[in-house]
């Protein structure tokens, strides 16, 4: 483990993980009992989730890495940054943690890289909890994401004034961040250096047929079959600029059965809006919909 630096509420020493081609993945791994794997989005880390680590900790087995190029983790300039290699990353930690079962918690491109890994081992699946996100194709994207996808003037905006990950928290939010909270959040993003995933992760975003990962978000929005019978909780956000409501209503088509709750005052970042909410309803999905029992 190393000892993660001192941010306001993130108490936690991430173990470092190795993968395959020797970069490290930084991850969280608090308790004992059900894994409960969080997986964050653009521009965001595992610091996302330390409010729900801490409220589930005492009775699950809270896990939460960081992307490859996000948060703690390692952040190679020459890497390809594609949908599939976060897949096959997160597939990667959850092996070397000997993780059988689990409840997964996906926000923004944790919703494709989490229903990615899912869709390959559903039998591992206990339960889905899908906050702002999406893991099937669309057309849309917000022009204020479209801008930073332009040749040069995407990676001058991004890399250079940080304008994706410093304007996320004052646009991913409807209430305004505690300064050390903001902290947190731009805490990896340091650089031009240290923000190569967040331009990657922009521009990984497959609108049509000619992107190099559209075939594997296909492949994800296919395996969701798999994952229909699965309990889901379903909370949003309806203030959200990226993941709007037609976002959502997407997922209760793709899985009327879901235990769905609508937060319309909350933005992109649900868990700053309205963690108390959500905790109370993941608390209860934890709970009754996928049991109590320890995995």
């Amino acid at each position: 483990m190393t000892q993660s630096p001192d941010l306001y509420q993130y108490p936690f020493a991430p173990k470092r993980i190795t993968l395959a081609d020797g970069n490290r993945i930084s991850c969280v791994d608090e308790g004992q009992g059900r894994a409960v794997v969080f997986l964050h989005g653009n521009p965001s880390w595992s610091y996302l989730y330390r409010n729900m680590i801490t409220a589930l900790r005492s009775t699950c087995r809270c896990i939460a890495p960081d992307h490859l190029g996000c948060g703690l983790s390692d952040k190679p300039r020459d890497y390809p940054y594609r949908l599939a290699d976060h897949i096959t990353n997160l597939e990667q930690v959850l092996d070397q943690l000997e993780v059988r079962t689990c409840v997964l918690v996906v926000h923004d491109w944790g919703g494709a890289i989490g229903m990615g890994w899912a869709g390959r081992h559903p039998d591992r699946v206990e339960g889905l909890v899908v906050l702002n996100s999406a893991a099937f194709s669309s057309e849309l994207i917000p022009w204020r994401i479209a801008v930073c996808r332009w040749p040069l003037i995407g990676p001058l905006m991004v890399r250079g004034m940080n304008a994706f990950a410093g304007a996320a928290i004052h646009m991913a939010v409807t209430r305004k961040m505690a300064p050390e909270v903001a902290t947190g959040f731009l805490f990896p993003y340091d650089s031009w250096a240290n923000r190569v995933a967040i331009m990657r992760f922009v521009e990984d975003i497959p609108l049509s047929g000619n992107h190099p990962s559209w075939p594997e978000l296909v492949r994800v929005e296919q395996g969701l079959e798999l994952l229909r019978e699965k309990p889901m909780l379903l909370c949003w956000g309806g203030r959200d600029f990226c993941f709007h409501d037609a976002f959502y209503r997407e997922w209760r088509r793709r899985f009327p059965d879901a235990d769905c709750h609508y937060y319309p005052q909350a933005g992109h970042y649900l868990l700053e809006d309205a963690f108390d909410a959500v905790r109370e309803q993941v608390e209860g999905f934890l709970s009754t919909a996928v049991g109590s029992e320890e995995k």
